[in-house]
């Protein structure tokens, strides 16, 4: 691109890119940071250059759509399948600006750069469509890039988790409409895959079993949970959601991370998942806001085992009814304790339902 910054093009097969970006662009400046909760035990990215980032832009505007005559985007080509690109403005940076061990005037903060790598994956050229309108083959064809990208990010030196993931609709806080995720490439393990992969270890000792697969297991059983299910994928409502619609994904065969994915597992899952979606667009009269967040296995550079890890994904969303939304209020933000409004058996019930 013309600040330098790195886009990749994902086709189902051959086509010429001969684009070239004619920005003028400056060159990128980011200096995130990251400080240690002595409290909490958890890093926090401190990304002050963010505030000045591209806020719901017409569509005309709209930086994610093919570039036009008289209108250069972030994708020079007129025309794209999937394309990736390194974030303009990303929470974490390429810089490894050497900093001090702490943050001034707190010796019990420890202070590092924010190393890592933040892309932008966007799923179609078509500006007003969605996820759960793309045909299988493109929703594949995602499957396929998440894939790729998570191997070659985990692999680059100071990464040790990789974070595939979308933010969608206006109410979950999303800047830019059209169609598309994000990656994340993070320098340390979060505080999420760290918490669980301690309860998968505690489990393992107790019982001798996989946490997740147990989980699994009694969810196919019971199928009082389960919105839909096909040969490898089974998506259900978890028994302790702490979102008002909230479903997770897991393959009936265990995999640590996306590229282990074999092709019979990507197709079923691109399947389910687009069903499951389409479940989420249609329970109210207008698309439910979601935030769709791939559980990966921490990296081997990580620290944290990841032996018994069973990948999944856990898709959710803040409305509650048609009108309402769930605030994280005093308890859920304050102690990070959730009061939920929904029973997981209702919403089971009531996104089977759909069609």
């Amino acid at each position: 691109m013309a600040d330098g910054r790195e886009i990749i093009y994902f086709d189902s097969g051959p086509v010429a890119r001969t684009a070239t970006d004619t920005r003028e662009l400056p060159p990128t400046s980011t200096h995130s940071q990251a400080r240690f909760d002595p409290l909490l035990g958890e890093w926090v990215v401190i990304a002050s250059h963010r505030q000045s980032r591209t806020f719901l832009p017409p569509a005309d505007l709209c930086p994610l759509c093919p570039s036009r005559p008289g209108h250069p985007t972030e994708v020079p080509e007129s025309d794209y399948q999937v394309v990736v690109f390194e974030n303009r403005f990303p929470s974490l940076s390429g810089d490894r600006e050497q900093l001090p061990d702490h943050v001034e005037g707190s010796p019990e903060t420890l202070l590092r750069n924010g190393f890592g790598r933040c892309e932008v994956v966007c799923f179609t050229s078509e500006h007003d469509s969605s996820f759960d309108r793309l045909d299988p083959d493109r929703a594949r064809l995602v499957v396929d890039v998440w894939a790729q990208r998570s191997a070659e990010l985990r692999e680059m030196d100071g990464v040790a988790q990789v974070f595939c993931f979308e933010n969608h609709g206006e109410e979950i806080g999303v800047t830019l409409s059209h169609p598309h995720g994000q990656i994340y490439a993070y320098p340390f393990a979060t505080p999420r895959a760290v918490r669980i992969a301690a309860n998968a270890a505690r489990h393992r000792k107790a019982h001798g079993s996989n946490l997740f697969g147990d989980l699994l297991g009694a969810e196919r059983a019971a199928g009082l949970r389960v919105v839909a299910a096909n040969e490898e994928w089974t998506a259900f409502v978890p028994p302790f959601a702490r979102w008002p619609y909230e479903v997770q994904l897991y393959p009936h065969r265990r995999v640590t991370d996306i590229p282990e994915l074999d092709d019979a597992q990507r197709d079923a899952f691109a399947r389910l998942y687009l069903d499951v979606l389409g479940r989420f667009a249609q329970r109210f009269d207008t698309p439910m806001p979601y935030v769709a967040a791939w559980n990966q296995a921490p990296g081997p550079k990580s620290g944290v085992p990841g032996d018994d890890w069973w990948l999944h994904l856990q898709l959710f969303s803040i409305r509650r009814t048609a009108d309402k939304v769930k605030y994280l209020a005093g308890s859920e933000s304050g102690m990070n304790v959730f009061i939920s409004d929904t029973t997981p058996e209702t919403v089971a019930a009531e996104l089977r339902e759909v069609r």
